[in-house]
C-alpha cells in the first residue's frame, strides 16, 4: 500500500485537483447561464406571470436539444468551438467549454421545476399587492424555491463528475483520464480501482453537504 501511494500518490492528487477545477467552474458557470434560462422558460410558459408562447417555445427547444445530445458526440463536436474560445481542445481548459454548454440546459431544467414547485397562491397575492415580474420573481418565488435549487447543485456536480469522467477518454485530463490510461491501456486495474474510490469519496462529501444547505436554507423546517 506505501509503495502504491508513492508512486502513484502525486498522480491521483493531481488527477483529483484537475476533476475538482473542471466540475466546480463547470457548475458555477452553468448555474450562471442556467438559472436565468430556467426562470424565463418558468415565467414565459401559458400559465405563469409572463406568458409568450413563441419566446417560451424557443427557449424550450434550445433546452431540448442542449439536453439531447450525447456528452461524448458534443465534445467532438465542439472542439473547434472550444479550440477557438480556449485555445485548446484538450486538457482542463479544454474540457469546460463542452461541460459547460452540456450542464447549462440540465440546470435550466432543474430551475424550472424548483420554482413550478412555488404555491401559486403566494404569486397570486404578490401580484394583487402591486408587485411587477421583477420583484415576483426575486422576492417571492427565488426565494420560495431557493431550498429546491439548492438540492440541484449537487445533482449537477455529481452530473458533471461523470461527464468529466468521459471527458478524461478523449484528453481532458483529471480522474477519468487516469483510470483510462492506467485501466483501459495500461491493464493497471489497481490504480483504476483508485480512481473509483475517489470518485465515491468526492460524491459522497458533496452530496452530503449539499443536503446540509438545502436543509439549512428550507424556511418551512422547524426547529
Amino acid at each position: 500500500m506505501a509503495e502504491f501511494f508513492q508512486e502513484y500518490g502525486k498522480l491521483l492528487l493531481d488527477g483529483t485537483i484537475d476533476t475538482l477545477v473542471m466540475v466546480v467552474v463547470s457548475t458555477f458557470f452553468a448555474y450562471l447561464f442556467g438559472l436565468p434560462l430556467g426562470i424565463l422558460v418558468t415565467i414565459t410558459s401559458e400559465h405563469s406571470i409572463l406568458p409568450c408562447r413563441p419566446a417560451n417555445m424557443v427557449l424550450g427547444w434550445i433546452v431540448n436539444i442542449g439536453r439531447s445530445i450525447p456528452f461524448i458526440i458534443l465534445i467532438v463536436f465542439l472542439i473547434p468551438f472550444t479550440r477557438a474560445i480556449v485555445g485548446s481542445a484538450i486538457g482542463v481548459r479544454g474540457a469546460l467549454i463542452p461541460l459547460i454548454i452540456a450542464a447549462t440546459p440540465f440546470v435550466a431544467r432543474l430551475v424550472e421545476t424548483s420554482l413550478l414547485e412555488v404555491d401559486e397562491g403566494l404569486i397570486e397575492v404578490a401580484h394583487a399587492c402591486g408587485s411587477n415580474i421583477r420583484q415576483i420573481v426575486f422576492k417571492v418565488m427565488l426565494p420560495e424555491s431557493m431550498p429546491s435549487i439548492l438540492m440541484g447543485v449537487p445533482i449537477t456536480f455529481i452530473t458533471l463528475l461523470g461527464y468529466s469522467a468521459m471527458a478524461g477518454a478523449v484528453g481532458a485530463g483529471g480522474l477519468g483520464d487516469i483510470a483510462y490510461r492506467y485501466g483501459y491501456h495500461r491493464y493497471q486495474y489497481n490504480v483504476m480501482m483508485a480512481t473509483i474510490i475517489l470518485i465515491i469519496i468526492v460524491v459522497q462529501i458533496i452530496q452530503s453537504v449539499g443536503t446540509l444547505i438545502a436543509k439549512k436554507s428550507d424556511r418551512r423546517i422547524r426547529k
